[in-house]
């Protein structure tokens, strides 16, 4: 058997380096055995799937060094590779389940969703479809279709018994039926859900192993049936440990910068972002930890995998960065990768048409510039408390142009500008004031640049972690605090 393995990001938002994880994982395992490794795009949520995040992805990964042997830029001969160009394919098979008694239409409105989610609530019952449409008659179905009522697909699943399975790190897992939702399979707008595009993607482009994170262990029930009714072998599952903080609770942007974009940036070499993501739970045999691709891959055996959780620490990360500049690079190598990085003719120009306008002498470029390449600037909360605000205000302010500018997918200077001003506007504060601790966030200084020029050269990733990191300094945001902040955000939208 041709080992077959594949990684399938969603092009939503920034490339995490989760994706990076298990597509490293997926890599090594296939390439060790002399297999293939594939990228397909799950791209079937259109209202949030744009171009530039899959192509930000694509970017991300190969600067990584993580290269796949068929995807929707180099190819193969089992494509399209992106989930949006394949919609055809995904009504034949839906349509299958219906004829064989496997799926069936529901026709349940969202309100009675909503009603039926509240009363199980409520009382306290599992959350999930009740069956409503499960047994309508051939007669009210042709009548709801000739009336063009909205319609989704959805899975029947068993009531009784347990779904058990093999995992390649966990051995036997079982699942009572009881806890599986009667998934929808199609939407309305006639786009497949993750699940029954996963397992029709996974068939046709004969992936033999199914290894990703541990969070979609609860779905495994779900696709193995799908897997049954459709009469096709299963593929092996094997569900790597989830990636933590160091204070052990899942990674998240809000403890961690999470894009690989931000650690690009930063100037990390990739080849120890990519060495350190390797020793996330799991270890070379002689336990040396620092180690190339080429290496990981000679020695690799998904046995060695450990189930507790690893941790995502940035500092061991930077440790990590640290010999590996001093260890791999000669001064000549050293130079070509910081002209690479940031010091480069086309960042230059980029600055230049702002920083001329306030330059006497060339070596006003530097002060001007270096919080351009820079990491996390040396501030303090003093100095974000010298925009003359309350702290509660400061944080308010904070985390509500965070919020806003997380919601943009086109990270343009004009489309910036549009988000800071429609949250001062909302909170009914005059934008120079508004913008003033921003610009301490941004560039360290309320003398800089426009702000907003300033997160267009930044680039989205280092203009929301020194926000994050901005909001850290004031003491950073409780639960509930956060909970309540939420809320008020949401009223103003």
């Amino acid at each position: 058997m041709t080992i077959r393995t594949r990684i399938a990001p969603s092009p939503t938002g920034d490339p995490h380096v989760g994706t990076a994880y298990v597509a490293l994982f997926n890599m090594v395992f296939a390439r060790s055995q002399g297999g293939q490794f594939l990228l397909r795009i799950e791209d079937t949520d259109q209202t949030r799937s744009t171009p530039e995040s899959e192509q930000a992805i694509l970017d991300a990964l190969s600067w990584l060094g993580l290269n796949w042997d068929e995807g929707p830029d180099v190819g193969g001969d089992k494509g399209p590779y992106r989930q949006s160009e394949r919609s055809d394919i995904y009504a034949k098979y839906a349509n299958e389940l219906i004829e064989k008694g496997y799926a069936f239409r529901c026709f349940c409105t969202p309100k009675r969703l909503d009603e039926l989610r509240a009363t199980q609530m409520q009382e306290k019952k599992p959350l999930g479809y009740d069956g409503h449409c499960e047994n309508l008659s051939e007669d009210e179905i042709a009548e709801r279709l000739a009336n063009n009522e909205p319609y989704v697909v959805r899975m029947k699943v068993p009531r009784e018994g347990q779904c058990t399975f093999n995992d390649m790190l966990r051995g036997e897992i079982s699942i009572d039926w009881a806890q599986v939702d009667m998934q929808i399979l199609l939407k309305a707008d006639g786009m497949p859900t993750y699940h029954l595009a996963n397992v029709v993607d996974d068939h046709l482009m004969e992936i033999s192993h199914v290894i990703r994170g541990e969070e979609w262990i609860n779905s495994a029930p779900k696709h193995i049936l799908l897997y049954q009714y459709f009469g096709w072998e299963l593929p092996v599952f094997c569900h790597l440990p989830l990636l933590r903080n160091v204070d052990k609770s899942k990674l998240s942007k809000r403890k961690n910068p999470t894009s690989i974009l931000y650690y690009q940036r930063m100037g990390y070499l990739a080849e120890a972002l990519l060495n350190y993501l390797g020793r996330m739970g799991w270890s070379m045999p002689d336990e040396r930890e620092k180690f190339t691709l080429d290496e990981m891959m000679a020695e690799f055996d998904i046995q060695r995998v450990s189930l507790g959780g690893p941790v995502f620490d940035v500092e061991k990360l930077s440790w990590l960065n640290g010999l590996w500049i001093r260890e791999e690079l000669t001064d000549e190598q050293l130079a070509d990768r910081l002209h690479q990085w940031a010091l480069n003719r086309d960042t230059l120009l980029q600055f230049l048409p702002f920083a001329k306008q306030r330059m006497e002498t060339f070596s006003d470029i530097a002060p001007l510039g270096s919080y351009l390449v820079s990491g996390m600037l040396p501030i303090t909360a003093e100095d974000l408390q010298s925009a003359g605000m309350e702290d509660d205000q400061l944080l308010e302010v904070l985390q509500f142009a965070l919020w806003r500018l997380e919601a943009i997918q086109q990270w343009q200077r004009d489309n910036i500008f549009e988000a800071l001003k429609g949250t001062a506007d909302a909170m009914d504060i005059k934008l120079k004031p508004f913008l003033a601790p921003l610009f301490i966030a941004i560039a360290g200084s309320s003398s800089s640049i426009s702000v907003m020029d300033s997160m267009a050269l930044l680039g989205a990733d280092m203009s929301r972690a020194r926000l994050r990191f901005a909001i850290d300094l004031l003491g950073g945001i409780g639960k509930k605090k956060l909970k309540k902040m939420e809320k008020a955000y949401q009223q103003l939208n």
